[in-house]
């Protein structure tokens, strides 16, 4: 492993690997420069008997299982970075005892690996329930970085992470917001944060797959009719059953192509015609999707906890050079001349089968060359000054 600069990172997210989220691009790039620990966490969902909730939770059991396999092999090989931690949790944040709990879990766990990190120790967390373990871990500088208003977002216990949300703005030494609502989010608990936007993986975005990478891929997609209607990304509560339905209504042919996990979204979309629910597929050949369809797509619904939305995946859509219909939200009216902004689902449908048949408008695709400005290396190059001041002073 290359020599690191002086300095450390800690890291509470989203699971490593687990998808491509705006955290994981930045250190990623910030990989060569520090030995990074991911925390891997339980997340604020409250739990439930459903499916979604027990697929998590075996996938969390696994984790905790196979802890001291893959210590011990970590302890003989090569030294990885970032090092993941998977602590054993309570699957609850909504009362005090639970928190507590963690409080204790975490700290035990943690504290030994985290004091063998180089100073200055800085902990970056894109959650709030971290605010309970402020002034308890050996940590120099605690960022909170903002990446979407959670308070909102269905089978939260929105009034706890509000609260604990409020605790950490008021004692984080760095806020960071990832988007222009977010960031009034932050002012009005009385902090100012630096703003960074997302950015775009510019060497996967301009890549060709290749065919050993669409194993079992391109057979499935054999079937599928086209034209293709494209989303690709997480399947859950943010999708608007009317939009879907009033497009799969009016499509004489093709399919409207859902790729990516699927959470809680309304099982309502599965009924539409020409709905296809593909799955998760790999990262690297999701351009291969994005040449292969007419239109790409975000039907998201409006509302608390959307209004604030950052969609990730919007650069990646602007990225490619096939035409956009999005919801409009305020985050994409920064791209309003590179894409189609529709905010009825008469208008969302009429708007992608215009689309199927002009392609995109060449004005929006000149409007797009800016997004080459939007690369990982760069937003990681800032975030890195803002975590670790003394390495650029």
């Amino acid at each position: 492993m290359a020599e690191h600069a002086a300095g450390s990172l800690i890291v509470f997210s989203d699971d490593w690997g687990r998808h491509p989220s705006s955290c994981q691009h930045l250190v990623r790039h910030l990989l060569p420069q520090f030995p990074v620990l991911w925390v891997n966490t339980i997340g604020m969902r409250q739990p439930r008997l459903d499916w979604m909730t027990l697929s998590r939770g075996w996938e969390k059991a696994r984790q905790w299982v196979s802890r001291s396999r893959k210590t011990s092999e970590r302890q003989e090989s090569t030294p990885r970075n970032p090092r993941v931690l998977n602590p054993i949790m309570w699957p609850s944040i909504r009362f005090r005892w639970e928190r507590r709990l963690n409080r204790l879990l975490l700290k035990r766990q943690l504290w030994g690996p985290m004091a063998e990190l180089p100073s200055p120790r800085v902990l970056v967390t894109t959650i709030p329930l971290v605010a309970d373990l402020m002034g308890l871990l050996p940590v120099d500088r605690w960022v909170y970085y903002c990446v979407d208003d959670f308070r909102h977002w269905p089978g939260m216990a929105g009034q706890v992470i509000g609260d604990l949300e409020a605790n950490l703005v008021k004692k984080a030494d760095v806020i960071i917001a990832a988007g222009e609502r977010l960031a009034q989010h932050i002012e009005e608990l009385g902090r100012r944060p630096y703003l960074l936007t997302h950015g775009v993986d510019l060497e996967t975005w301009t890549r060709e797959v290749q065919d050993a990478e669409l194993e079992g891929i391109t057979e499935r997609t054999k079937e599928l009719e086209k034209p293709w209607i494209v989303f690709w990304g997480s399947l859950d509560w943010r999708m608007d059953p009317h939009f879907v339905g009033a497009l799969a209504n009016r499509l004489d042919q093709g399919t409207i192509l859902f790729v990516g996990p699927v959470a809680d979204c309304d099982p309502v979309l599965r009924e539409f015609p020409r709905v296809v629910f593909f799955g998760r597929v790999p990262y690297r050949v999701l351009p291969w999707f994005a040449r292969q369809a007419a239109v790409l797509i975000m039907p998201y619904r409006r509302g608390a906890g959307l209004e604030e939305l950052e969609p990730l995946k919007l650069r990646e859509f602007l990225i490619t050079d096939r035409p956009v219909v999005v919801r409009d939200l305020p985050a994409n009216r920064a791209w309003q001349d590179a894409l189609d902004l529709v905010d009825t689902a008469e208008e969302f449908a009429a708007r992608v089968l215009q689309r199927i048949k002009e392609g995109a408008p060449p004005s929006q695709l000149a409007a797009r060359t800016r997004v080459q400005q939007e690369g990982w290396p760069a937003k990681a190059r800032q975030f890195a000054a803002w975590l670790f001041p003394e390495a650029s002073s």
